[in-house]
């Protein structure tokens, strides 16, 4: 009976640990998608008994990024889900130009936030684009919502001008930018110009100038196929792009029978949120001075707005972290000597130690080795003298 209980107790323990191990990359799955995240909502305790629709209501929530992702707190897996976007009765179109010009600028307002309009960053200089937004009639807005693509700082400043009363007025004074979101007064017009200064390659994937005098219908929600006795949260607005591996769905967009829940589910702030950081330096790409370069103390000696670790000092057209001379041009990067300090700054070029540096080490070491055989020598010598005395 012992035997019995020791054989299923070793069975047990390996089964534990058989499923712990399972798990794990799952869990590990779980995180590094999710951290994209910044808040969520959780749907528990749902009183069905089949399979049903549920639909999550989102009207009230500001969110920059329309993606989601839904996870089964039960089996600890994701399930497919249905965006309901809301849509705008009365929305006013909008035409979109940029100086100096670019093409596809109106990918800014295709309602896509992973496509975008690239704005090169001159050789020399800081960038600057003046875009200019115009309606066939006024627009009330109190808000402007910059998106990026992935790896992009924010633009180092902006200002926000609208045609009032015939008069080019200033909404938004010429300020630092230190988040996505501008907010100013209410103000009215069909011609808005958004002039943005730059120290970094530029990359906008949407410009939402939000509409206070359109009717918002068909609020927006999100659908996803519920179990019975399952538990749900609903992760929403990601700053990158965290597409999570999901079975297949049924038809979502037309289901009948959806329960929609009617009683507020207040968001969370996602604990394990982690703000994109692209070099892993510890600023956030979107306040980084040089996003694709680790540059921890984002150190500016000539304030352009650019990091140090990925400025160009000499105009070589290679950026001082991987510039072996970065004060003096050398484009070819030629280092004769393999110090890793080019020849157009290397003061003790070609000398041969500096070449061959394990050079000096050999004649050390053969120096070594001659006192030692010296030393040697001359306690043997010692010892055979004392000896022949002592015959003596």
């Amino acid at each position: 009976m012992k035997n019995k209980i020791l054989i299923l107790s070793i069975f047990l323990v390996f089964g534990f640990v058989f499923t712990a191990g399972a798990q794990e990359p799952q869990q590990n799955l779980i995180l590094s998608l999710t951290n994209a995240y910044r808040f969520y909502k959780d749907v528990d305790n749902l009183a069905i008994n089949v399979p049903t629709v549920v639909e999550v209501p989102l009207a009230t929530e500001f969110i920059e990024h329309f993606d989601f992702v839904v996870l089964d707190k039960t089996t600890n897996y994701f399930e497919p889900h249905y965006f309901k976007q809301e849509t705008l009765v009365n929305e006013i179109p909008i035409t979109v130009t940029t100086a100096p010009h670019a093409g596809e600028a109106n990918r800014m307002i295709d309602k896509d936030a992973w496509t975008y309009v690239d704005f090169s960053l001159p050789e020399n200089a800081q960038g600057q684009v003046k875009i200019t937004l115009t309606s066939p009639s006024p627009i009330s807005s109190s808000a402007l919502t910059i998106l990026l693509d992935d790896n992009t700082a924010l633009p180092t400043s902006v200002e926000i001008r609208a045609s009032v009363g015939g008069q080019n007025k200033i909404v938004v004074a010429n300020k630092k930018m230190d988040q996505q979101t501008i907010r100013f007064p209410q103000t009215t017009s069909n011609w808005w110009e958004i002039t943005f200064n730059y120290s970094q390659p530029l990359r906008i994937s949407e410009l939402r100038l939000d509409q206070s005098n359109a009717i918002k219908s068909n609020s927006r929600a999100l659908r996803f196929l519920a179990q019975p006795g399952h538990s749900y949260r609903v992760y929403f607005d990601p700053d990158r792009p965290a597409e999570a591996p999901v079975g297949e769905a049924g038809n979502l967009t037309s289901a009948q029978d959806v329960l929609v829940i009617s009683k507020t589910l207040t968001p969370q702030n996602n604990p394990n949120y982690v703000i994109a950081d692209v070099d892993n330096d510890g600023v956030p790409d979107v306040l980084d001075n040089c996003v694709s370069v680790n540059n921890q103390d984002q150190q500016d000696v000539n304030n352009n707005g650019r990091g140090d670790a990925c400025d160009d000092f000499d105009q070589d057209g290679r950026i001082n972290s991987m510039d072996n001379c970065p004060d003096n041009p050398n484009r070819d990067q030629k280092d004769t000597d393999s110090d890793g300090i080019g020849d157009a700054c290397d003061k003790e070029e070609s000398r041969i130690t500096e070449k061959y540096p394990w050079i000096p080490w050999v004649g050390i070491g053969f120096a070594a080795i001659v006192l030692i055989v010296l030393l040697v020598l001359t306690a043997r010598a010692t010892y055979q003298e004392k000896q022949g005395e002592n015959q003596l």
